[in-house]
């Protein structure tokens, strides 16, 4: 690895622990006003659209044949139609706390997952990073911890649930994968194109007869901005990052989304920030730096990244 590639690959890291800890709020603020299906099959084509233009203006667009375009069915139903889409199902009534603490647990499904079909390896700084890094978040919200006792959530965190399960296992397939597509901009086409596809099915099919006219202004910006951060650059970001990292690395970065969740809650929305928070953030940032230290004499740079 050189140089140019390192600071691309910390960039990607940025990019995706920044951008997803703002569409948290972005998913928030849609909701107001537009059925589920409808913000996430608009997102996905809008964000194919996008993709594809940057295809046709780089003369990259191809069929990628039926052996990968399998490969790319999974990650796109697992990843965005089921997660994307029950996430945002979910926090049409779910509190935001409630929504970090669930969410924070796909970085341990990862690390298990992982173990378990041979891409991580089962370590002791491995399971302290994972703890620490949940400990954090918990801390951040454990006023809230008796929310998953109640019943008035019960179904928005069902959906959630199963929104966690399915980005795992996205994660993991994609990582096992990875290797058999260089193009990561193809791949999220054909991504975004399925995804956009099944959503605006089931889209019809659960909000028959919505109403545009209700939908505000405040929530078609938002879902605009999913749409270009959210999907086109995270989605990119992460798909790169995750080619160089390993998966386990990739997905701490949840516990970084809670971190940026929280501070916009502070500068937007005039949230306090308490001295649990800073205590939960050096929780979270030990448990990252745990995760990816590696002392210098016993490797190289290039085996600090997964091959």
């Amino acid at each position: 690895m050189n140089p140019k590639t390192d600071l691309k690959l910390i960039f990607c890291l940025i990019i995706v622990g920044v951008v997803w800890g703002t569409t948290y709020l972005g998913i928030r603020v849609a909701v107001e006003t537009m059925p589920p299906w409808y913000i996430t099959s608009i997102r996905q084509g809008i964000a194919a659209l996008i993709v594809l233009a940057i295809l046709l203006y780089k003369k990259q667009l191809s069929w990628m044949g039926w052996n990968n375009f399998k490969f790319q069915l999974i990650p796109s139903l697992l990843m965005i139609v089921i997660a994307n889409g029950f996430t945002t199902i979910a926090e049409q009534s779910l509190p935001s706390g409630l929504t970090s603490i669930m969410s924070a647990l796909s970085p341990v499904v990862i690390f298990i997952g992982g173990i378990f079909f041979g891409i991580e390896k089962l370590s002791l700084k491995g399971f302290v990073g994972v703890l620490l890094g949940f400990l954090g978040v918990i801390f951040i919200f454990r006023d809230g911890l008796g929310d998953l006792l109640d019943p008035n959530y019960k179904t928005g965190m069902l959906f959630l649930s199963i929104a966690i399960l399915s980005w795992s296992a996205g994660t993991v397939f994609t990582k096992k994968h990875t290797h058999k597509s260089n193009n990561i901009t193809l791949n999220l086409l054909y991504q975004f194109s399925i995804a956009t596809v099944v959503q605006i099915v089931l889209a019809l099919i659960f909000s028959p007869n919505v109403d545009v006219n209700e939908w505000s202004s405040r929530s078609m910006i938002a879902t605009l901005y999913l749409a270009i951060f959210g999907s086109v650059l995270a989605f990119f970001c992460y798909h790169y990052a995750l080619k160089r990292v390993t998966a386990l690395q990739v997905s701490i970065l949840n516990y970084i989304n809670t971190i940026i969740a929280v501070f916009l809650g502070w500068l937007l929305l005039d949230e306090v920030i308490t001295f649990d928070f800073i205590i939960a953030t050096l929780l979270i940032i030990l448990g990252v730096f745990i995760i990816n230290y590696k002392k210098s004499k016993e490797s190289t740079y290039d085996n600090k990244l997964v091959k």
